[in-house]
């Protein structure tokens, strides 16, 4: 490897792909495109930098297969970035397998966080947890150490353990101030503030008092949520009590029912108002009180471990087994419908989404979320950009609001 070639990729190491391009821009040896497609995609010009590797790895001979195995990670990278998570993964997975047994342990474990990355977005926690357990953080450089920190502070974000992701955020910080690589300081940063932004609206209800609204940040919103009051969860359409979670996700009727007596509590809901509320009907005639009884019996018989709903001359009352009920509202309520939350929750990264990449992550159909983007257009949280198959969908939230209450996660079993 020349000194050119050399000087140019110690560039890319500390995140300075103007200075690699100086030196090696008006080459095209196998080498040269692959260094100018990775300053390249550093600059934020994803296709280019896309098309660069792919003419690099067909210029590199048969007997170099670490250099093209390189260049399949760098394509993946670019392809977590463009949201294509439909990429062929197993591609990035034979790529690892090469540079493991040809002595690149660095490039190896680069690509295994780059397999967590995925994990996370399509909400494998499992899996993410299964992978960094098999990656040794302390044999690699500093800028690897906090990918690692990354990954470990975005499954404690999700889980909701906010004490492992304020450690995880820590390590993350160290190591990134070690590696001197200012964009991934600035991710780390960015990653420590969803922590202390609004997450989430509080909704109360003192007794023989108005209902309260506050904003919580995710750090009070995990305190709120294991103190162990009855939580009717908006984010992620559950009803949880400390660890016992029971997810109405799939149940809208349920949801709706158990959030309208949420709301009222310690008070009871009148049985005119539940039916112009869960099913928009102006009058709650005998039809819709037989079926506001059998969904009521639903949602009974699932609420049990967590409480009671008990029929009152009005109504119906909310009767917690623990002291109080609180309502965890989304902090931007917009277009109704389950999916939503999580579609604007991948949406507020930032990145330009395709309809197929939301699919895929949330385990929705395709025409579902489609449905839901055009629902959160006309609602102003969402717009498209491009036209066809080249269209892509970016977020338009409020600004200072964190969503990760918002994201895909196993919850525990009721």
């Amino acid at each position: 490897m020349d000194s050119l070639i050399t000087a140019a990729a110690r560039a890319l190491a500390v995140g300075d792909p103007l200075g690699a391009l100086n030196r090696v821009a008006l080459r095209d040896d196998a080498p040269a495109l692959a260094l100018r497609g990775i300053a390249m995609a550093q600059l934020g010009d994803l296709v280019r930098a896309r098309a660069l590797l792919r003419s690099a790895a067909r210029a590199f001979g048969p007997h170099e297969a670490v250099a093209r195995a390189r260049c399949v990670v760098a394509e993946a990278e670019i392809a977590l970035a463009l949201r294509e998570l439909a990429w062929p993964a197993r591609r990035l997975v034979a790529a690892r397998a090469v540079l493991q047994a040809h002595g690149d342990p660095v490039n190896a474990a680069h690509a295994g966080y780059l397999e967590i990355r995925r994990c996370l977005l399509l909400g494998r926690l499992g899996e993410a947890e299964g992978l960094l357990g098999g990656l040794r953080p302390a044999l690699l450089p500093a800028a690897l150490q906090a990918f690692h920190a990354l990954a470990l502070a975005g499954i404690a974000m999700r889980r909701l353990d906010i004490r492992a992701a304020h450690s995880a955020l820590a390590d993350a910080a160290q190591a990134a101030g070690a590696a001197g690589i200012a964009a991934l300081a600035a991710e780390v940063g960015q990653a420590a503030q969803a922590l202390h932004a609004p997450a989430a609206v509080l909704l109360e209800r003192e007794p023989a008092g108005p209902q309260a609204q506050k904003l919580l940040s995710l750090d009070e919103a995990g305190t709120l949520l294991a103190s162990g009051a009855l939580v009717v969860d908006a984010c992620r359409h559950a009803v949880r009590a400390g660890a016992v979670a029971v997810s109405l996700a799939g149940r809208p009727v349920l949801f709706a029912l158990a959030r309208a007596l949420g709301e009222a509590w310690p008070g009871d809901v009148s049985r005119e108002a539940l039916v112009a509320q869960v099913f928009r009907a102006r009058q709650a005639d005998d039809s819709y009180r037989a079926r506001l009884r059998v969904e009521i019996g639903r949602l009974r018989r699932l609420l049990r471990p967590l409480a009671e709903v008990h029929a009152t001359p009005l109504g119906f009352v909310l009767a917690p087994r623990q002291a109080r009920v609180a309502v965890l509202a989304r902090p931007v309520e917009g277009a109704p419908g389950v999916l939503c939350g999580p579609v604007l929750a991948l949406l507020s990264d930032g990145e330009a989404w395709a309809s197929s990449a939301l699919a895929l992550a949330l385990g929705a159909s395709q025409r579902s979320v489609q449905r839901t983007l055009e629902a959160l257009e006309r609602d102003a949280l969402a717009q498209p950009v491009g036209r066809g198959r080249a269209r892509r969908w970016v977020a338009r939230p409020a600004p200072g609001f964190t969503t990760t209450l918002l994201l895909p996660a196993v919850l525990p079993a009721g």
